[in-house]
């Protein structure tokens, strides 16, 4: 496979509101499972697939501890990578605004 390859697939992995949510909520440490899934307001079987896309692309890494597993981010890069599109967001929200001004003002 070849490194653009496994770029996409991290971006793909990312690239879903719930997987963003879960990211967000493991910024601050590891979860158990059993409070992620309340965390992120969805069922526990939705929640486990995506955890699961994410261990797999490497976004995550899990640990045991009895009958729990917690989750946490393997890269914390990944953070930045989500902060970034974040900024995006901004910027366009305020491109939008600019040009909204611009042709309210032209009326």
């Amino acid at each position: 496979m070849e490194a653009l390859d496994l770029c996409a697939d991290i971006l793909k992995a990312m690239a879903q509101p719930t997987r963003l949510r879960i990211i967000k909520l493991l910024r601050d440490g590891e979860h158990c499972v059993c409070e992620i899934f309340p965390a992120i307001g969805h069922e526990q079987s939705n929640t486990s697939r995506h955890l699961q896309m994410m261990l797999k692309s490497g976004i995550l890494k899990q640990r045991k501890d009895g009958l729990k597993i917690y989750y946490s981010l393997r890269h914390t890069e990944v953070l930045e990578m989500v902060g970034l599109a974040e900024q995006i967001v901004v910027h366009e929200a305020e491109r939008t605004a600019r040009l909204v001004k611009q042709k309210g003002s032209k009326s």
